[in-house]
């Protein structure tokens, strides 16, 4: 990571450094201060699909004649980026101890339905790209995307958005194909081997972008014809020949699209991508892509000086289907290696911690990601999970474990992504839905204001969110057990005159509980339990709690 220098030098030499390569540690990335710096590595993020989280503007719930009956759950549901920004100012992703949103793709989507012998099913999840150029009108408009980001900004809260690069939307009457040197349609995946995993289409009628050619091409027929009848062609293809001189790179498929994902970094200053289907993509083109878009949020920095959040490089986070930290760094394709995170990605999506949550203790799973984050991605991280839009095997998908889900996720160290619902115990199983249809119900906003197991259930994610955001010892410090029985540990952050120390109890007993502190805090000082709200003294290296809690949160007051 690039080191953090003085704020006035940043100003100064913002672009020039924009192109340095990322291979200082992170150490070196937080600022000597006083207030609690933002750690990417000690992130909490919190992951929603736009068209199912809340909808802010009922008037745009249809676009496009997009009226066909659908499969359950297969359709739009009126979700939108205005219904996001409304719990954003409301207060709720604060009170969560969120501080970074990850949305689904807010880009145009294909306009016609596809029958995936399911019944027919529209581009809702945001993932069939029709114009990367355009927002889709059932998300909403620039103007409030706009509106969410400085929203988002003004609470602390990072936006990352979603990069889609391997594949177009599906074809159908109303979304011809794009042409022969774009895409190919033909070349099924196998998953055999290296080749076979990323020259091919993921599935049938999902359209494979040509990533590896650097063959000049056209604008695609239908995008020109497109946006003369919205009148802007003009300025689309200024700006594209403006891209192509600057950068010198040849006008082949991909470049176009970096191009026009990089604009949403230039024109809204999110904090980053979280980027799909890495492993189904040539990993020099995800260098590529991390030079144009570091340079793009170093031109957004330097012409909206007042708007800078912090001084964090861009974000990207890769999603590597299947990769877990017990690999390393590297990703196996069975014939050969990737390291994503070279000169690319800051983090991988890490599918691992399901099977960890279910087969280990809580030490075990603490200290073995403390020893990853400490050694082998000292320079880098991982975005833990426990439920997500596409994993049909979550760690609990019938919700019978939410405090313990809560437990894991929340206090293992990296970043960790808590999925819409998983705070509220949203249901993963819905009558007549079939496949990840399931993990995709309407937020259940109704329980969260009205249902008082509900509301204990987000009262425990509030609780350990708001410390986890309060301190990135929580997720980036190191990890030492205090005892077993009952179980207390300490996570300490000590970087560049920076220091953060907690300790923590999990499913300790209620009542009395005297917790040794001595290796954590001095003798005298005032500490607090987040959790119950107590405050004590450590006399004689420890402390006494008395609460009915089976938790203890201990800071200094």
């Amino acid at each position: 990571m690039k080191k953090i220098i003085a704020l006035a030098l940043i100003f100064l030499t913002l672009s020039c450094n924009t192109f340095s390569k990322k291979n200082e540690t992170r150490e070196e990335n937080i600022a000597v201060s006083n207030e609690t710096p933002f750690v990417w590595e000690a992130a909490n993020i919190y992951f929603l699909l736009i068209d199912r989280f809340n909808n802010g503007d009922k008037s745009n719930d249809v676009n496009f004649d997009r009226t066909e009956e659908t499969a359950v759950l297969r359709g739009f549901e009126g979700g939108d980026i205005q219904g996001v920004t409304q719990k954003i100012k409301e207060g709720y992703f604060t009170d969560l101890g969120i501080n970074a949103i990850w949305m689904t793709p807010v880009v145009e989507q294909i306009h016609g339905a596809t029958n995936e012998g399911t019944g027919n099913t529209y581009g809702y999840h945001g993932y069939w790209t029709k114009d990367w150029t355009a927002i889709d009108p059932n998300f909403g408009t620039r103007e409030e995307l706009a509106e969410l980001v400085e929203a988002a900004h003004q609470n602390g809260i990072r936006i990352l958005l979603d990069a889609v690069i391997n594949h177009t939307g599906p074809v159908t009457e109303q979304d011809p194909v794009w042409p022969e040197e774009w895409v190919r349609n033909d070349t099924a995946c196998t998953y055999q081997d290296y080749e076979s995993t990323v020259t091919c289409t993921l599935v049938e009628n999902l359209p494979d972008i040509r990533t590896e050619s650097d063959e000049e091409v056209d604008l695609p027929p239908q995008l020109v014809e497109k946006w003369k009848a919205e009148g802007r062609y003009e300025e689309e293809v200024a700006e594209l020949d403006a891209f192509f001189e600057r950068t010198g790179h040849p006008r082949a498929p991909r470049f176009y699209i970096m191009k026009w994902l990089a604009d949403y970094i230039t024109d809204f200053g999110i904090d980053g991508y979280r980027v799909d289907t890495v492993k189904h993509t040539e990993e020099y083109v995800w260098q590529e892509f991390r030079d144009i878009a570091d340079h793009a949020f170093a031109e957004y920095k330097e012409n909206n000086p007042d708007r800078v959040l912090d001084f964090n490089d861009f974000y990207m986070v890769g999603e590597v289907y299947n990769y877990g930290i017990s690999s390393g760094q590297e990703f196996d394709y069975g014939d050969r290696k990737v390291n994503y995170f070279d000169d690319a990605f800051d983090a991988l999506i890490n599918f691992e911690l399901k099977y960890n949550a279910r087969e280990q203790g809580l030490d075990s799973i603490y200290t073995k990601y403390n020893n990853a984050l400490m050694t082998t991605f000292d320079d880098h991280g991982f975005v833990n999970y426990l439920t997500s839009h596409d994993d049909g095997d979550p760690f609990d998908k019938e919700r019978e474990k939410p405090f313990e889900t809560a437990n894991v996720l929340l206090l293992t160290p990296g970043t960790s992504q808590v999925y819409y619902g998983d705070e509220s115990a949203r249901t993963l199983v819905v009558e007549g839905a079939e496949g990840d249809a399931n993990l995709r119900s309407f937020m259940n906003w109704e329980e969260v204001e009205s249902n008082e197991e509900t509301q204990k259930i987000l009262e425990h994610w509030q609780k350990l969110g708001q410390f986890r955001a309060a301190h990135p010892a929580v997720g980036a410090g190191d990890h030492q057990m205090i005892s077993q029985e009952p179980y207390y540990f300490s996570r300490n952050f000590d970087h560049n005159g920076f220091n953060d120390r907690v300790v923590i109890g999990v499913n300790v007993p209620r009542g009395e509980k005297t917790i040794k502190v001595s290796d954590v805090f001095e003798e005298g000082e005032i500490l607090r339990d987040a959790y119950s709200g107590i405050s004590v003294e450590v006399e004689n290296g420890q402390v006494v709690i008395v609460s009915d809690e089976e938790m203890v949160l201990l800071e200094k007051e």
